[in-house]
């Protein structure tokens, strides 16, 4: 990590270049259940982003005090409580969106992001770092969710942030882009195939932008170095 620009570097790092979603494939059992539409994967991913940045936190403050044998127990109860209020309080202000996302809620916990943050990055790291690695991994996490969520969400409805009041209330209803009323849907999209393939689409879309900026990046310093012996 550059001791000039880490913040820069950790935001890239979790938001682009080690993408959980799009780099690490971690995390899919709930990326390919609930992104059937945007709302979905919106509540999900502030969940996760919630629970990364808070027990990224709490592990890198509490490091000196956790002994190297009991590491990931303590590391999984601080993940299992940190969840259970994260839970509670959807429960207590959004119990229709909790309701829909059901089991994936309390199953963050076993999220190997979550767990994989928590051993490679939090417990290694001052929490200012640590804080932000969690919160840039669980950001970057949750823009994959809502985008394959709001592809299937147009593929299989022909419609965008249905269930908007979901999260942001009755007034969010019109909200809702439709593209048509003659739209028939992909139903292709609404099942777990179209989810797999949906992401693969993203994934190739991460590479093939990757390569173009490596290939614009080689052009640039060959220019430069060419300039350099003239």
């Amino acid at each position: 990590m550059s001791a000039e620009h880490p913040y820069r570097e950790i935001a890239f790092n979790g938001l682009w270049q080690n993408n959980p979603g799009l780099v690490q494939l971690l995390g899919l059992c709930p990326l390919m259940a609930v992104t059937t539409n945007a709302i979905n994967g919106l509540g999900l991913g502030i969940a996760t982003l919630m629970t990364l940045a808070i027990t990224n936190l709490l592990i890198s403050l509490l490091r000196p005090f956790i002994r190297e044998e009991i590491r990931i127990p303590a590391f999984v109860l601080i993940i299992a409580s940190t969840v259970t209020a994260i839970e509670l309080l959807i429960h207590a202000y959004f119990f229709e969106l909790y309701a829909v996302l059901g089991i994936f809620i309390p199953l963050i916990v076993t999220n190997c992001i979550i767990i994989g943050r928590a051993e490679a990055y939090a417990a290694k790291h001052p929490p200012r770092y640590a804080w932000l690695d969690g919160a840039m991994m669980g950001l970057g996490f949750a823009l994959v969710l809502v985008a394959l969520g709001a592809i299937r969400e147009l593929l299989a409805q022909g419609t965008i942030l249905s269930q908007a009041q979901l999260m942001f209330g009755e007034a969010a209803r019109g909200l809702t882009l439709q593209l048509s009323a003659d739209f028939k849907g992909l139903l292709l999209a609404a099942l777990p195939p179209g989810a797999f393939i949906s992401l693969g689409f993203l994934v190739a879309g991460k590479n093939y932008i990757d390569q173009r900026r490596a290939k614009r990046t080689e052009s640039t310093t060959l220019l430069k170095s060419v300039s350099a012996t003239e």
